[in-house]
């Protein structure tokens, strides 16, 4: 369904994006923010899924500031590398893309965030500063920007079996955002992943997915 792009940025270099478009008039517009492992397949899965549930989706491809088609596995080699890459780009510039891709799939309507892993902070922080609702699935980096309001609905989706991200972390969520909608599945972390049966909770992310969107619908829709 989707095709690769390349998507202007703020900084006078482009990169590559994966765009997915609604058959017919989409609902809206959402940009798709990856985990620490780059536009791989199970990223363009999630962007084929959300446009054939009625959103144009896109996913930028932020690792291309740094080095292009980077598609990483989940073994130790891939977890180290993204790691790197993750720091080297940083959230504001991950920010800054987010503004060029939602401006790319502004004709789709209302534009919206989701978010896994790395990109689950990513997207708290698209509602924070960008003005996007988002959906943020076990962003493990909440807790740092828990102290900035967000200026669009969020909504969270969490494990209880994740290590990365402990009870108290998810009460902190609660009593400084009382507002959101907070979510927690019997999973561990990573569960909407459904290509690593490692981490994949079939009926967690199923859930998970049909509250995210009933939440896009209520706000983008």
């Amino acid at each position: 369904m989707g095709q690769h792009i390349q998507l202007n940025t703020s900084r006078l270099h482009c990169i590559g994006a994966y765009l997915a478009k609604a058959p017919g008039t989409p609902k809206g517009g959402l940009v798709v923010v990856q985990e620490i492992f780059g536009i791989n397949a199970h990223i363009r899965d999630v962007v084929d899924r959300y446009a054939a549930l009625g959103y144009t989706a896109i996913a930028p491809a932020f690792f291309d500031h740094v080095e292009n088609g980077v598609e990483l596995g989940y073994d130790e080699a891939g977890y180290a590398r993204g790691r790197e890459l993750v720091g080297e780009i940083g959230f504001d510039l991950a920010l800054d893309d987010i503004a060029s891709a939602a401006e790319a799939i502004s004709s789709a309507g209302k534009i919206g965030c989701v978010g896994y892993c790395w990109g689950g902070t990513v997207a708290l922080l698209a509602a924070i500063r960008l003005g996007l609702p988002a959906v943020s699935y076990y962003g493990a980096r909440n807790t740092a920007f828990l102290d900035q309001p967000p200026t669009a609905p969020v909504q969270f989706h969490f494990g209880e079996r994740d290590a990365s991200i402990p009870p108290e972390a998810i009460a902190k969520h609660r009593a400084a955002l009382p507002d959101a909608e907070i979510h927690v599945y019997p999973a561990g972390h990573a569960f909407n992943r459904d290509v690593d049966p490692k981490a994949y909770d079939e009926p967690s992310a199923k859930l998970a997915l049909e509250r995210a969107l009933a939440f896009f619908d209520r706000h983008l829709a």
